[in-house]
């Protein structure tokens, strides 16, 4: 398997798969010793206010237990390069959830029980946790997450609006969103000749290695940090989070390794979450469907911590023609946990309101929602003007419309009944930008003619060990199986977090790089290899310090059919179809899990996922999976996910985009469409609970 067409695109298995379900895999809590610590935390018990006092005896009579940290006691941080790591520093309670203490102890169970007899007293303060469209904290910010600008305006959207023959002006709701990994964060944390040693549940362990260096007060070269098997993160381990700085700070002031895992029901307060919303989507266009004007308005929360704005206006920047534009962000910061990254941040929440707003116009034209999207293609990204490196989105709306069956659907609202079952079908669009962070990596050519590749990616369950293998196998000319590959620790040349569907671009760019300098290396070279091989270093800051001239995006289609009880107003997915354009596929096994992924991920945030905040006690209603509730395989019967052969020649040396991301980008406002076909309710605030449905069904 030397050509490397049969090695990239090929359908691998993934080489870690049978250590993970013979569990040999080890995660962060599984790197015990016999003299190991477990950490509790106990967290605040009012919305906001001040600590006025800790007491610990009786926590420290419990048998087992060893120490009882507070603000009191606590090793001291320098500043941290993140606020929400500055924790058991001081008094404050920013917010309910908030770790007021942390109870060490020589068994989980004994530290469990020791945090429950700690007892904190407080002087609470009024607090503001409700999100309000006219909150009169609202401001503008210079910019949302990811440096885009907070506000941007084309030409007089609110007067081209007005003139417009034919509008749609309508405001959608999405509550917070949870990320869920199916393992919880967790580090363990052990010193050792005064280097500090950190296994950590993380998307990035050079990420948690730098800020754990910041807080506290550490050369770089005296911590390492490992997360060489991560059991999920969804963007929720994208940055370090406390429970790392507190193992760290516990295993200093102990001098003993200690371990610290987060209950899941304590996930929702102190591990970020995907921030309400509240979008205003304005679209006025001609007769022929033929947009003027865009105008999509977000309004959304931030904690008093430090400000995190979902950049829920950006795709309306990139995705359909119109001469007029206002796409705008409104922020408050409220007594709430620290909102962060979730999958697609900023697409996800933003595509649902704006493709659901596409399909209330198509209905409003009587045109078919996919040639209305087609009709509004734009020739150049619109806000930016640059021409887009590929934009396959038409490609994928025809494609995807004639593998879902599409063109056979009535469009009539509840025309179709099987019993007291009504179905819909419905359709949306997706994109989400191309990424690209400097990394660097090595290649080694061994004496017995192998190879190994040594890059600090972080697996997180995508598979990116097989597909780095592959990459280097086609540059090698030699097969997968012949390549070893080493990541997951910040000893490893240094990588960037695997985050905004870039892992695979940035990774897979320094691997291709120190892989081609080893093919030189060897062709130069004459004689046998050295007992130790050759092996070449390669880093990629001089190709993604380059801006693009190019605007690149993936895109893709995204079609649901679902089934509503008239009578109960339950609603099932029969089927959801993506259509993908993401440049060069590396991996089809591993790409197919990924897409399938996101799509399921995106049914949740349709129809069962949805938290809100108790406006008395200032948390979360839905902190645990029993409230929360995600989807399982029994709520997908069939998905399918496709792509499109796509040859982008202005991405990266693979042609590869990013693709854990983009298939929950659409998949919501597919559902919700198919759900407005299938009963001709418009309902705009998810998830699509029965509550929400029966009042409006027959």
């Amino acid at each position: 398997m030397s050509d490397s067409t049969r090695v990239l695109g090929a359908p691998v298995v993934r080489r870690e798969g049978r250590d993970k379900v013979t569990g040999t895999a080890r995660y962060a809590a599984e790197h015990t010793s016999a003299d190991c610590l477990y950490g509790w935390i106990v967290p605040a018990t009012v919305p906001t206010g001040r600590v006025t006092a800790i007491r610990t005896a009786d926590a420290l009579a419990v048998p087992g237990v060893h120490t009882v940290l507070t603000h009191d006691n606590a090793p001291r941080l320098k500043e941290p390069d993140d606020p929400i790591l500055a924790v058991l520093q001081d008094d404050r309670v920013p917010h309910r959830g908030w770790p007021v203490a942390l109870v060490l102890a020589e068994s989980l169970e004994a530290a469990r029980a020791g945090a429950s007899a700690v007892h904190a007293e407080y002087t609470a303060t009024g607090h503001d946790v409700v999100l309000t469209g006219d909150h009169p904290g609202l401001y503008i910010p210079e910019e949302a997450n990811g440096g885009h600008p907070g506000l941007r305006e084309r030409g007089d959207a609110m007067r081209a609006f007005e003139a417009a023959p034919v509008r749609i002006d309508a405001t959608y709701t999405l509550h917070g969103l949870h990320n869920h990994p199916m393992e919880p964060h967790a580090s363990t944390a052990r010193w050792s000749d005064g280097h500090l040693t950190v296994h950590d549940s993380s998307q990035g362990s050079t990420a948690v290695r730098n800020s754990l260096a910041t807080a506290l007060g550490l050369d770089r070269n005296r911590i390492t940090v490992v997360s060489e098997h991560v059991g999920g993160g969804f963007g929720s381990k994208g940055t370090p989070r406390p429970q790392s700085v507190l193992a760290a700070m516990a295993a200093r002031h102990t001098g003993r390794p200690v371990q610290l895992a987060l209950p899941r029901r304590y996930m929702a307060a102190i591990v970020g979450h995907r921030a309400p919303t509240l979008q205003r989507v304005r679209l006025g266009a001609d007769r022929d469907g033929v947009l003027s004007s865009v105008s999509h308005e977000i309004v959304t929360q931030t904690s008093r911590i430090k400000e995190f704005v979902e950049q829920a206006a950006v795709p309306a920047r990139v995705m359909y023609a119109s001469p007029h534009s206002r796409t705008e962000h409104r922020v408050v910061a409220l007594d709430v946990p620290s909102p962060s990254w979730m999958r697609a941040p900023g697409e996800a929440s933003g595509m649902y309101a704006l493709e659901s707003a596409m399909d209330e116009l198509a209905c409003a034209l009587g045109i078919d929602p996919v040639e209305l999207r087609l009709r509004n293609e734009p020739q150049a990204e619109p806000d930016s003007g640059r021409p887009f490196s590929s934009r396959n989105l038409a490609a994928c709306l025809t494609q995807g419309a004639a593998r879902f069956g599409w063109n056979d659907r009535d469009p009539r609202p509840a025309a179709r009944e099987e019993g007291p079952w009504l179905l819909g079908t419905g359709v949306a669009s997706a994109t989400y930008p191309v990424l690209v962070s400097r990394s660097a990596a090595s290649a080694q050519a061994a004496p017995d003619g192998s190879y190994r590749v040594r890059v600090n990616a972080t697996d997180i369950g995508t598979g990116a060990r097989t597909v780095l293998a592959q990459i280097a196998a086609s540059v090698l000319g030699t097969d997968p199986e012949n390549v070893q590959v080493d990541v997951g620790s910040s000893d490893l040349p240094t990588a960037s977090v695997a985050g905004g569907s870039s892992g695979t671009a940035s990774w897979g760019s320094a691997v291709h790089k120190a892989a081609t300098a080893l093919v030189r290396r060897l062709a130069e070279h004459t004689g046998p290899l050295p007992p130790d091989g050759l092996t070449v270093t390669a880093d990629t800051g001089d190709e993604t310090a380059q801006e693009s001239p190019y605007a690149r995006h993936a895109f893709g289609a995204h079609f649901a059919e679902v089934a509503v009880d008239s009578l109960t107003g339950e609603v099932r997915v029969r089927r959801l179809l993506g259509m993908y354009a993401a440049g060069r596929i590396l991996n089809s096994r591993t790409a197919r899990s990924q897409f399938i992924g996101g799509m399921v991920m995106g049914l949740g945030m349709a129809l069962t996922e949805g938290s809100t905040m108790d406006p008395a006690f200032g948390d979360f209603t839905e902190s645990d999976l029993a409230s929360y509730h995600v989807p399982s395989c029994a709520d997908v019967p069939d998905i399918q996910a496709h792509w499109i052969d796509e040859d982008d020649p202005h991405l990266n040396p693979m042609g590869s985009k990013g693709i854990g991301e983009i298939g929950i980008v659409g998949t919501a406002a597919a559902l919700g469409n198919a759900v407005r076909h299938a009963t001709g309710a418009r309902l705009r605030t998810l998830p699509l609970t029965p509550d929400k449905l029966l009042p409006y069904l027959p």
